[in-house]
């Protein structure tokens, strides 16, 4: 393999690393909202706000991770 084969191996591994991360904390962080949303006003649902509102950052962080991004603004 080529160094740059390489390089572009290693730099996509660490891309899926990273939203491996990111997913794991988002998830551990909804679970803790959720808890502390129905234990402390089950009355009002106030959860859903972050997790919306996280949503569009994992969607583009997953897409960034898949490559979607790396031909973009290139003129070949």
């Amino acid at each position: 393999m080529h160094d740059s084969s390489r390089q572009n191996a290693d730099r996509a591994a660490a891309r899926v690393q990273g939203l491996k991360r990111h997913l794991l904390a988002y998830f551990a962080v909804m679970v803790v909202l959720v808890l502390v949303n129905l234990l402390a006003t089950p009355g009002r649902i106030w959860f859903v706000l972050p997790m919306v509102g996280w949503g569009p950052v994992l969607a583009f962080h997953t897409a960034w991770a898949m490559g979607l991004f790396d031909n973009m603004g290139r003129k070949d």
